[in-house]
C-alpha cells in the first residue's frame, strides 16, 4: 500500500488559507475563504486578456456571475457569460460544444481567460475547454460545491462523460487559481452538500486517519454547515490532494488512491442514466463496496471497514447501491480507466490511512455487490 507521508494538518486559519499545488511552472494555489468573489485581490496577479468568459450554468449564474465579473473586470476589457444546463447528463458533446461555439462567435483569442464558476460538472467541462481551444488558453477554477471544493476543481483532471463509462473523454490541464469562497455554499442544497462530504471522508481511509477521527468527531458540525469545521475540511481535503498530486499528476501510480470507491459508483452512475444519483452518493456508496472488499482480501480487518462504513451512513448517504445485476456492475467497471488488460483493478484500504490498487477474485467481487445492493 501507498503511504503518503502528508504535511502535519494545522488548524483553519481566521483569515484566507493558501494551499500550494507544487507542479513546476504549473504550480498555483488554492485559495479558501471567506467573500473572496467580494473582493478583486482574490484574483490579483492572473493573466489580463481583452476578453474573459465565465462558463457557469442556469443554477449559479443568477447566484454569482455579476459578483465574478466585478472581480475580475480589472483584469479585462469584456467579460462575457454563458450559461449551461444543470447536470450532470449535460457534461456531454452538445454542452461542450456551446462553449466553443461562444468562444468562436466572440473571436475568443488564445489569451482568452475562461472562468469555471459552478461545480464538478462545470469545472471539468470548462477545463476540457480551455484545453482544446486554440489548444490550450488559461482558466480559472471558482468552485462553487463542497464537492468541486475539496475534489473536482484541484488536480487538472477535465472531462466529459461517453454512455458507456464516466470521464473517459479529457485530459490532464491544470488551471491559473482555484478560488474557494466558502460563503457559496450557504446556497448550497442539502443534498449536494452530503454529496461532498462523500469526497472528504475518502480523504481519511486512504491517507490520514486521523482525519478520519476528526471528521466522526466534528460530522455533527459539518452538516450543521459550522462556517470554521467546513473550512477545516475543504483544506485538509485541498492539503490532501495536493500531496497526492504533486507527486503523481497524470495518475501514474499514487494518484489513483484518490478514486477510492469510484470504481464501484461511477458504475452506479453510468449503470442507472448519469443525473439520477449525485456523483458524491455514489462514491458513498462504492466507498462501502471498497470498504467490503478490502476486508474480504483481509487488509483491514470487519471493525475498520464497519467505521467507514458507519460514519458513511451517519453522513447521509447511501449505503445500499441499485441492483444492476452483478453482471452489469462487472461489465460497466471493465471500462474503469484503472483497468489493465482486461482487470478490473480496485482502489482499497490497508492498514487505515493507507491505500493501494490491487485486482479481486471475480467471485469475492459478485459477493460484495450482492451484500451491498437493494
Amino acid at each position: 500500500m501507498a503511504s503518503t507521508h502528508l504535511p502535519p494538518a494545522s488548524p483553519a486559519p481566521a483569515g484566507t488559507a493558501n494551499v500550494a499545488i507544487d507542479l513546476g511552472d504549473r504550480s498555483y494555489d488554492i485559495l479558501i475563504g471567506e467573500g473572496l468573489l467580494d473582493d478583486p485581490t482574490t484574483f490579483a496577479g492572473l493573466p489580463k486578456s481583452t476578453k474573459a468568459l465565465i462558463v457557469t450554468n442556469t443554477t449559479v449564474g443568477p447566484l454569482y456571475t455579476e459578483k465574478l465579473r466585478a472581480a475580475i473586470a480589472p483584469l479585462h476589457k469584456q467579460v462575457l457569460d454563458i450559461e449551461l444546463p444543470d447536470g450532470e447528463q449535460y457534461k456531454d458533446w452538445p454542452a461542450l460544444n456551446q462553449v466553443f461555439t461562444r468562444l468562436l462567435e466572440e473571436a475568443a483569442d488564445r489569451k482568452t481567460v475562461l472562468y469555471a464558476l459552478g461545480g464538478g460538472v462545470i469545472g471539468d467541462m470548462t477545463g476540457f475547454a480551455a484545453a482544446c481551444y486554440m489548444r490550450g488558453v488559461p482558466f480559472v477554477q471558482v468552485p462553487t460545491t463542497l464537492l468541486a471544493q475539496v475534489d473536482s476543481s484541484v488536480g487538472g483532471k477535465t472531462a466529459i462523460n461517453h454512455p458507456a463509462g464516466k470521464n473517459m473523454i479529457g485530459a490532464f490541464y491544470q488551471p491559473q487559481r482555484v478560488v474557494c469562497d466558502m460563503s457559496t455554499l450557504d446556497t448550497l442544497p442539502q443534498r449536494e452538500l452530503l454529496a461532498g462530504l462523500a469526497e472528504v471522508i475518502k480523504y481519511g481511509p486512504i491517507a490520514d486517519a486521523a482525519f478520519l477521527g476528526w471528521l466522526e468527531d466534528n460530522l455533527d458540525a459539518l452538516l450543521a454547515r459550522d462556517r470554521q469545521a467546513l473550512k477545516y475540511a475543504v483544506q485538509r481535503s485541498c492539503q490532501i490532494k495536493a500531496w497526492v498530486v504533486g507527486q503523481d499528476e497524470k495518475e501514474a501510480g499514487l494518484r489513483a488512491i484518490l478514486n477510492y470507491g469510484h470504481t464501484f459508483g461511477h458504475a452506479i452512475e453510468a449503470g442507472l442514466g448519469y443525473g439520477e444519483w449525485l456523483h458524491g452518493e455514489a462514491v458513498g456508496c462504492g466507498m462501502v463496496m471498497a470498504a467490503d472488499l478490502s476486508a474480504r482480501l483481509g487488509l483491514i480487518d470487519t471493525a475498520t471497514a464497519d467505521r467507514i462504513i458507519a460514519l458513511i451512513k451517519r453522513a447521509g448517504l447511501p449505503t445500499r447501491g441499485p441492483d444492476l445485476g452483478a453482471d452489469r456492475y462487472i461489465e460497466l467497471m471493465q471500462v474503469d480507466k484503472k483497468a489493465e488488460g482486461g482487470e478490473t483493478r480496485f482502489v482499497v484500504i490497508g492498514p487505515l490511512g493507507q491505500a493501494g490498487m490491487r485486482g479481486a477474485p471475480d467471485a469475492l467481487v459478485r459477493d460484495v455487490i450482492a451484500t451491498h445492493t437493494r
